[in-house]
């Protein structure tokens, strides 16, 4: 596979008519005066006050120009973007499951870069995120023009990580797998993309049960159009270790709720409310169990 020449292809894709108007407001702004940068629940970069004065506003229009905001938060000064998703709940249930001091890893599905910006306290050799996406693309590259993190971001999919020119200590997967339509093709690349001893963390969507066997949604489940399998943990390690994963461990099950996910002013669309059955919120709105994500270490 040329990588070189993909990269070359989707780097037009910021010319689009609804994306380069973004990355022109992007390289309009003034370069920001940040004193400090914390990598907390909220990424924060904390600003020069006269900075912020003359281009808080800037800033601000930006940002909402860049909606919908799915993962976060970020904190830009006194700018707060609340995101969909409150992202730091996740990432503060995996952290002490990884240690990436020195390691090559990768991010897969990165959208903004939030994991990636929260991974780099603990020092990890390279970050690298993946998302074929222009417009998280954007967001990303709106926000590290205050975090200046030296992230790199390819506008590339799980499938290209196989054939990307190193391999990885360590690889992220979270809420992407169950978007495959060939799951174990999708773990065999990933796997792929690792160096020997290397491993994954996965997180997916999942039901209850013993059986080795998955939900196959008709069409959309949660009103996610592009769902194709939902396993059991039994199903799933099946699909691992036919990938060839050695090892399959399961670190949490969490039932998605309110606390996690839900509509801000940084979305403007629906969101979990608007998702699961009115009257009964153990559903989805299709009368599927409601969604539970299973998060799992896969080693190679």
């Amino acid at each position: 596979m040329d990588l070189e020449a993909l990269r070359r292809e989707r780097r037009r894709w910021l010319s689009w008519k609804n994306i380069a108007p973004l990355q022109e407001a992007i390289d309009a702004l003034a370069e920001p005066k940040v004193s400090r940068v914390e990598l907390g629940d909220a990424v924060t970069a904390h600003l020069d006050p006269d900075y912020e004065r003359r281009h808080g506003a800037q800033i601000e229009a930006i940002a909402r120009r860049l909606m919908p905001w799915r993962k976060g938060p970020f904190r830009l000064g006194s700018l707060f973007i609340d995101s969909e998703w409150r992202s730091q709940l996740k990432y503060n249930l995996l952290e002490p499951h990884f240690d990436l001091q020195g390691k090559r890893v990768g991010d897969i599905g990165c959208n903004n870069g939030y994991y990636l910006f929260r991974m780099q306290s603990q020092k990890p050799a390279k970050l690298i995120g993946f998302d074929p996406s222009a417009l998280y693309y954007s967001q990303f590259r709106f926000l590290d023009r205050f975090f200046r993190s030296g992230i790199e971001y390819e506008l590339l999919g799980v499938e290209h990580v196989e054939h990307y020119e190193e391999p990885f200590d360590t690889l992220f997967c979270l809420g992407v797998l169950y978007h495959r339509s060939d799951p174990v093709a999708t773990l065999k690349s990933l796997r792929k993309g690792l160096k020997p001893g290397g491993e994954l963390f996965l997180d997916t969507f999942m039901i209850e049960g013993e059986g080795e066997y998955c939900l196959t949604p008709r069409g959309r489940y949660s009103k996610i159009p592009n769902i194709y399998f939902i396993p059991t943990v039994r199903a799933l390690e099946n699909w691992c270790l036919r990938a060839g994963f050695s090892r399959m461990e399961v670190l949490a099950k969490r039932k998605t709720d309110a606390t996690e996910q839900r509509k801000t002013d940084w979305i403007a669309t629906q969101s979990l409310e608007d998702f699961l059955d009115p009257h009964d919120s153990s559903r989805t709105v299709e009368g599927y169990p409601a969604p539970v994500r299973l998060y799992v270490r896969l080693e190679r």
